[in-house]
């Protein structure tokens, strides 16, 4: 078999095939934006609270 006329394996393009629905500079994730941690401190005891919540009333 002449492998020279079948030519290299194309490179991979490193990109997803896919927009994050959380990307960098977006809307919701916007370049710079740091939440405190006082404000992830008082989401995580938010969500804990409901999952308790959901918990108990099942």
């Amino acid at each position: 078999m002449d492998y020279n006329a079948s030519g290299a394996a194309k490179m991979g393009k490193n990109a997803p095939r896919y927009a994050e629905h959380n990307a960098k500079g977006t809307e919701k994730n916007p370049y710079g934006a740091q939440p405190t941690k006082a404000e992830l401190v008082a989401r995580m005891k938010a969500a804990a609270e409901a999952k308790k919540a959901a918990a108990k009333k099942d």
